[in-house]
């Protein structure tokens, strides 16, 4: 009977994993998609990379925080019980992903162990509030320091290191010396293959940060109930992450790389950063971050940002007047035009913000993240409150 419910669990978090996988590669690898930096096959191959990484080395952490610091009650976790809070956590994900949302694995990873801990008077108030303050704080910085960067510092920035991609491979193998060595293409300029670097990196930085947070939404039920040990746990649920990488993220890096806005690759070094920083401030306090949210909520911040910029303009019937008016520009930016700083455009070199940003696409994936974790908990408790089959 044990082996039998031990096989099923090892299925259930390999599904939660693959639903990690789907979810987690559009917010960290999204932005350099869109900006036609990356394939989607090689995003997923980084993200798979990256993440074993992260939760091989600080990820067990994070696991041992999830499965003993969270409940009063660490005993909680029986065999059954985990098989529950997983299946909960995967049902939940996949649902964002079926949409094509990436919904924050961390909010709903919480969120079923917080049912589970409500439904048996387990829960630790004082941890669960610090997560949730948390989670509201970030999410508002990365709106406000990406809206202002949008607003006052991108056009800046982007006369610095604004890059359209050129068709083509970036790079090339001279095969001419004795040994071969890799080469700008002939048709890449130093600041493109800088800004395409610069957003893998920041991409690779997420997905290792996802590992160190993330791997313990699949794993830490097994490993806290003591049936699984903590290096097995770790490999399964990273292949687990790389399958869901390869497949069923390839929706939701359309989702973050192009429905929301056309990213630029000058939009997508910003994103990246802000999220990238956020996730690893919390990671290193010891919250489990919810960095879909944060990118999510920086790619709206910068994009309002570009779309509010006051523009300069002449009014036809007094001839001297300034009149500010809000235009659309987080993708109208072309590098090899001059950059006016605030005030100095004219309206009708920059396109309208209608067509550049996606207000339903935006509300959509707002709604659905918080949705899914509203539904992996509210699950867990009603299951765990009242079906007797859990093993306490």
């Amino acid at each position: 009977m044990i082996s039998a419910l031990l096989g099923v669990g090892l299925v259930v978090a390999a599904f939660v994993g693959f639903n990690v996988g789907g979810s987690t590669t559009g917010p960290a690898f999204g932005p350099a998609v869109g900006a036609d930096a990356l394939s989607k096959p090689t995003a997923a191959g980084l993200m798979t990379v990256f993440f074993f990484i992260g939760a091989w080395t600080l990820g067990r952490r994070v696991v041992d925080t999830l499965g003993t610091e969270l409940l009063r009650q660490p005993g909680i976790f029986t065999l059954e019980a985990s098989i529950g809070v997983l299946f909960f956590i995967g049902l939940a994900l996949f649902v964002g992903n079926y949409a094509g949302v990436p919904a924050s694995t961390s909010m709903t990873a919480v969120g079923a162990i917080a049912g589970l801990g409500l439904a048996r008077d387990a829960l630790d108030v004082a941890v669960m509030g610090e997560i949730v303050i948390w989670w509201v704080v970030a999410p508002v910085i990365g709106f406000w320091v990406s809206l202002i960067i949008g607003r006052y510092f991108y056009a800046r920035l982007h006369r610095r290191v604004a890059m359209n991609r050129t068709e083509g491979a970036l790079l090339r193998v001279d095969r001419t010396g004795a040994i071969p060595t890799v080469r700008p293409a002939e048709n890449t300029n130093r600041r493109e293959l800088f800004g395409v670097v610069t957003v893998i990196t920041i991409g690779c930085l997420m997905a290792f940060s996802s590992g160190t947070s993330n791997i313990a939404n699949a794993i830490a039920p097994l490993v806290g109930s003591g049936v699984v040990g903590m290096n097995p746990a770790i490999l399964l649920g990273c292949a687990a992450v790389g399958v869901g990488s390869f497949t069923i993220a390839r929706r939701t890096l359309e989702t973050m790389g192009s429905d929301i806005t056309e990213l630029p690759l000058t939009a997508a070094i910003v994103v990246a950063s802000v999220s990238a920083t956020l996730v690893i401030f919390l990671s290193a306090i010891g919250i489990p971050a919810s960095f879909v949210v944060i990118a999510t909520v920086s790619i709206v911040g910068l994009g309002w940002g570009r779309a509010t910029r006051p523009v300069s303009v002449q009014s036809a019937v007094s001839g001297d007047s300034d009149v500010a008016v809000s235009v659309g520009g987080l993708a109208a930016d072309d590098p090899d035009e001059a950059v006016p700083a605030i005030g100095e455009e004219q309206p009708e070199d920059i396109p309208s913000a209608g067509d550049l940003f996606d207000p339903g696409t935006t509300v959509r994936v707002i709604a659905m993240q918080n949705l899914v974790p509203i539904v992996g908990t509210v699950s867990a408790y009603l299951a765990f409150r009242f079906l007797p089959i859990w093993g306490f």
